[in-house]
């Protein structure tokens, strides 16, 4: 029905009334509070994402959980934990990348003697993974690995 029906059926116009949602879902009186800057409420939760990784190298296999920013590129790696397949793991990931190459740093959280750090480097490559080296106590070229992608 038009609206020029609606004024001869009804005697009266009705307008349509908009309605305005910010990113988190609430409802807001105007366009511009709908689309303002997100306030500084948003936790470094909120903005991150979680992955899990598999690093093969020979016979170990290493099993990797990493927390990173979806809204970076490269995406920045905030966290995770190598959590088995590795001399003493569990091991905290204290920061690094993953992009067109992957990055990872971590330290020892378990108990063990091999070494305190260790840093995995590598580039991508299809189907998802990614191919190179890692090392121990600040080396990056020890060992082969191809690590795949589960995200």
């Amino acid at each position: 029905m038009t609206t020029q029906a609606r004024k001869q059926k009804g005697g009266q116009s009705r307008t349509s009334e908009h309605r305005f949602h910010n990113p988190q879902g609430a409802e807001v009186k105007t366009r511009d509070e709908a689309f303002a800057a997100p306030m500084a409420e948003v936790s470094a939760e909120a903005l991150s994402t979680e992955c899990k990784l598999t690093l093969h190298s020979g016979a170990v296999t290493f099993v990797i959980e990493v927390k990173y920013n979806p809204n970076t590129y490269p995406h920045v790696v905030m966290g995770g934990q190598i959590t088995s397949g590795i001399c003493g793991a569990p091991w905290d990931i204290t920061g690094g990348t993953i992009g067109e190459t992957i990055r990872l740093d971590a330290k020892r959280a378990g108990q063990g003697s091999c070494a305190n750090t260790i840093t995995i480097v590598g580039e991508y490559q299809n189907p998802p993974a990614y191919r190179g080296t890692y090392g121990f106590d600040g080396a990056t070229s020890s060992f082969k690995h191809t690590t795949r992608y589960e995200c």
